[in-house]
């Protein structure tokens, strides 16, 4: 036992130990360098793949030829000098706000403006003449068509209107829970491509308008070169209060380097306690909006029931009398 420890061989041990060491540690940095590299690599191969897919459905609806009917309203606007209504931004932008993304939806809009109007009237006009046996007076007529032409001139913004507003409202209802996806994806370590398209895959049948705004977010993200200018878009389309705090959380994170899950974080606190004051809001007025139905429905018949016996008996002892 006293040959074996020895001085040589305690220094010939440490020397194998230490060499076993270095060789580990040289190893196990080589073994981390390629798993990071091959995690970018992953990264990249993802984005690109990403980009092509998103590249190849835009080129797709570039592809697709406007019909022969839509040509024929852009070139009777254009006869009107009524081209700057048909790509004022103002325009397109109500047209995405509606859910309407088809290239030919501005156009539409501006000719039924025009179209309605000038329908209406010819309508009255045969109402007027052709199926009442006596035609009105020419003022009376005057007034009618006029009217006429006004409904018909602002019909098309109400029905833009109401699309915009029922569409805003499913967008508000599942904006807070797209946040908080957000939130946890980013906070996860995912990029803000990558936690758009998760989020707009979770969220899709929830409320597919909101997953499809995402999605043309993360398309708008992989191949504009202004990331900003995506952010933006998804304000514009959108119309919502709580999208443009969130494009403008996201612009001053890239541009001041502030941590996103914290904006992030702090915006979907924000939303929920916005929509839990709507609620509260809604619920402190009911006692005002149901004070009408009840004194239509629940007063007579409270009243019936009260008087309703005492009146019975009042006739019965007419009668007997």
């Amino acid at each position: 036992m006293d040959g074996i420890i020895t001085i040589e061989n305690i220094v010939a041990a440490l020397a194998a130990a230490g060499s076993f060491v270095t060789i580990m540690g040289i190893a196990m940095g080589l073994m981390q360098r390629d798993q990071l590299a091959s995690r970018m690599k992953a990264v990249a191969a993802r984005r690109e793949e990403l980009s092509r897919q998103q590249k190849a459905k835009f080129q797709q609806r570039m592809r697709l030829q406007p019909k022969a009917h839509v040509g024929a309203m852009r070139t009777f606007l254009e006869s009107l000098k009524l081209e700057n209504l048909i790509g004022s931004k103002q325009t397109r932008n109500r047209m995405f706000q509606a859910g309407w993304r088809n290239p030919s939806a501005p156009v539409t809009f501006a000719f039924t403006r025009v179209a309605v109007p000038v329908a209406l009237m010819i309508l009255v006009a045969f109402f007027s003449y052709v199926l009442k046996k006596e035609p009105p007076a020419f003022p009376m007529l005057m007034l009618l068509l006029a009217g006429a032409a006004v409904f018909g001139f602002y019909l098309p913004n109400l029905v833009v209107s109401n699309a915009i507003q029922k569409r805003q409202q499913v967008l508000t209802r599942a904006f807070p829970d797209a946040l908080d996806l957000l939130v946890i994806c980013v906070e996860a370590g995912l990029s803000i491509e990558a936690a758009f398209s998760r989020v707009a895959d979770e969220i899709a049948e929830a409320c597919p308008p909101l997953a499809e705004e995402l999605g043309l977010t993360t398309a708008e993200l992989a191949f504009l070169g202004d990331r900003r200018q995506a952010f933006e878009n998804l304000s514009d389309r959108t119309g919502l209060a709580a999208a443009k705090s969130l494009a403008t959380s996201l612009i001053q994170a890239e541009k001041y380097g502030t941590p996103v899950a914290l904006a992030l974080r702090v915006l979907s606190q924000e939303n929920r306690d916005t929509r839990m004051a709507k609620a509260e809001k809604k619920a402190g007025a009911l006692p005002a909006q149901l004070t009408v139905p009840m004194i239509l429905f629940f007063l007579p018949v409270l009243f019936i029931v009260i008087i309703g016996p005492a009146v019975i008996q009042a006739m019965a002892a007419f009668k007997g009398g």
